[in-house]
């Protein structure tokens, strides 16, 4: 069977969760016989083809932004040759533009939309949008949602249940490199260990301002991994509030953040708004037994990280509550090992790759009408 996924970015132009999760999508769905190739924008897409482990990625040239949605001329060419040899057209929502394409195009596939986020910053013109956007909803023959925390406080998605799905995303963790003792000493040189762990594209929704006011005067670390659009802003801020225990990183490569997921004290995920739907960065914490600390904005971080099991949940946008919890995996080393254990526990149970390809490869063999194939059970524990 193949598979075509269609998004505005992917590696190696850019690295964030949005792009893991598909990067996971296809390799574990690859032992389920299923050969996958990804459209994307990218802004100086040469080569046009890249061969990856986990598909072939092909790249339209992006030509600008409008409203923040990724907008090419070549896309729409591109993504009817590439339906040619796909079986399954997989959207991954939201992105307007490829809505748009989807009509455009006149596509006659199978075709699935891994729902990521509501829109949630853009007020005025996701009231625009919204009759495309429950159009194309509409039109697809099934939806995915990747937390039933997130299925069930979200408007959009409730008006589409008969064609919801939820399907949890999952991590391979033989995907990512193990370190050796001599790298993982020289990563302990240049950032220490016991520090508080952020990785991920620096945005205005993950609360990074909210956890630079929350550690003031605090006597550990913190070390936030990561680019992207706040940077500039958010180091002003630590400048001006005269922080000496935050290290800003920038990019790292895999196998440096692994090393850094393994000397952590704790993963700390301050995200105060909806559009973080899931956090990618809490399964790798999890992967790796660490606690973990979130807020409660009624996403897929709850589905993850369960408040006193895996972690602690704290109410969105207080420096306060941050601090009060990461205080707490601070002083209390003996209660946060036993959350990353059950952290651990957790991501055996729920998010492992193999899971989430079993249920994607369930979901597509049943769009073109292929026999299934055993595990039932186990993939029905994946969405709980």
């Amino acid at each position: 069977m193949r598979v075509l996924h269609f998004y505005r970015t992917y590696f190696p132009d850019t690295q964030g969760g949005l792009e893991e999760a598909i990067r996971q999508i296809c390799l574990n769905t690859i032992p389920e016989g299923i050969a996958s190739q990804i459209l994307t924008l990218s802004p100086d897409p040469s080569p046009v083809v890249i061969e990856r482990a986990e598909a072939t990625v092909v790249r339209a040239r992006l030509h600008g932004t409008i409203a923040s949605c990724s907008v090419s001329l070549q896309a729409a060419k591109q993504l009817r040759a590439l339906s040619g040899w796909a079986d399954i057209v997989h959207y991954h929502f939201p992105w307007p533009f490829a809505d748009l394409l989807h009509f455009w195009t006149r596509i006659r596939k199978p075709s699935v939309v891994t729902y990521h986020s509501d829109i949630v910053r853009q007020r005025l013109l996701k009231h625009l949008y919204e009759p495309l956007q429950n159009r194309f909803l509409r039109s697809v023959d099934r939806i995915v949602c990747t937390s039933p925390n997130y299925f069930a406080t979200s408007d959009v998605l409730s008006r589409f249940e008969h064609k919801v799905e939820v399907i949890p995303i999952g991590i391979d963790e033989s995907t990512y490199p193990e370190p050796g003792a001599d790298e993982l000493a020289a990563t302990e040189a240049a950032y220490g260990r016991d520090f508080f762990l952020f990785v991920g594209v620096l945005r205005y929704y993950k609360g990074l301002h909210v956890l630079l006011n929350a550690i003031q005067g605090a006597p550990y670390r913190v070390v936030i991994v990561g680019s992207g659009p706040t940077e500039l802003e958010l180091k002003r801020q630590a400048r001006e509030l005269g922080l000496s225990n935050v290290v800003f990183a920038g990019y790292l490569p895999d196998e440096v953040k692994i090393r850094l997921l393994k000397l952590c004290r704790g993963v700390v995920f301050p995200s105060y708004m909806r559009s973080e739907a899931f956090g990618v960065t809490l399964v790798e914490g999890a992967i790796h037994g660490k606690p973990m600390i979130s807020t409660e904005v009624g996403s897929g971080t709850s589905h993850v990280n369960v408040h006193g099991e895996t972690g602690l949940v704290v109410p969105p946008g207080s420096p306060r509550e941050l601090r009060q919890a990461m205080d707490q995996i601070w002083h209390r080393p003996d209660m946060a090992r036993l959350m990353g254990r059950k952290a651990r526990q957790r991501y055996e149970r729920l998010f492992t790759g193999k899971l989430m390809g079993k249920r994607y490869a369930r979901l597509y063999r049943d769009l073109v009408g292929l026999p299934q194939q055993d595990g039932s059970a186990e993939i029905a524990e994946g969405a709980r």
